[in-house]
């Protein structure tokens, strides 16, 4: 999956998260999740890093100072409005899988730049097939603008 970005939906003023499907249909996975999960996501989606730790950046450190590593994310499936993630770790002892938010977990991959994948029967399930660009209605207005820019004059501005 590809994490398009977080967003603040409009009218209920709630921030989410979009994911999209970097192959076949390209479907959409949004996720709504807490205002301090989206600004952590955003933070590190920016580069910006904070005078001291925050949470998901404290967790990282405690992952390679453990001597592990977080090899994926997973958004696994939806019940009850509830998304689940799970975090892929590879430690001394062996391969890991921890229950945890997507929130969370998308903002521990984008800190250490591991792949985020969500289940085929959770895109089934819920993934959303993005509208087709109105090619017509773009033609439309580019050939809307040719005109006008072809007919305006000077006068036309004049009060």
């Amino acid at each position: 999956m590809e994490l398009v970005g977080v967003r603040v939906e409009i009218p209920a003023n709630t921030p989410m998260v979009l994911l999209q499907e970097q192959e076949g249909q390209q479907r959409l996975l949004p996720i709504y999740i807490g205002t301090p999960e989206a600004s952590a996501i955003h933070y590190a989606l920016e580069g910006t890093e904070p005078p001291r730790p925050l949470t998901h950046d404290l967790f990282m450190s405690v992952i390679g100072v453990l001597g592990a590593s977080l090899d994926s994310v997973v958004i696994t499936e939806v019940r009850e409005h509830t998304y689940y993630a799970e975090l892929h770790l590879t430690t001394p002892t062996g391969e890991k899988i921890m229950s945890c938010r997507p929130s969370d977990a998308i903002a521990l991959a984008v800190r250490c730049e591991a792949p985020i994948f969500a289940s085929d029967q959770l895109l089934d399930e819920v993934g959303q097939i993005p509208e087709p660009e109105p090619e017509d209605q773009a033609e439309g207005i580019i050939d809307e603008f040719k005109d006008f820019i072809e007919n305006v004059s000077p006068e036309d501005f004049a009060s």
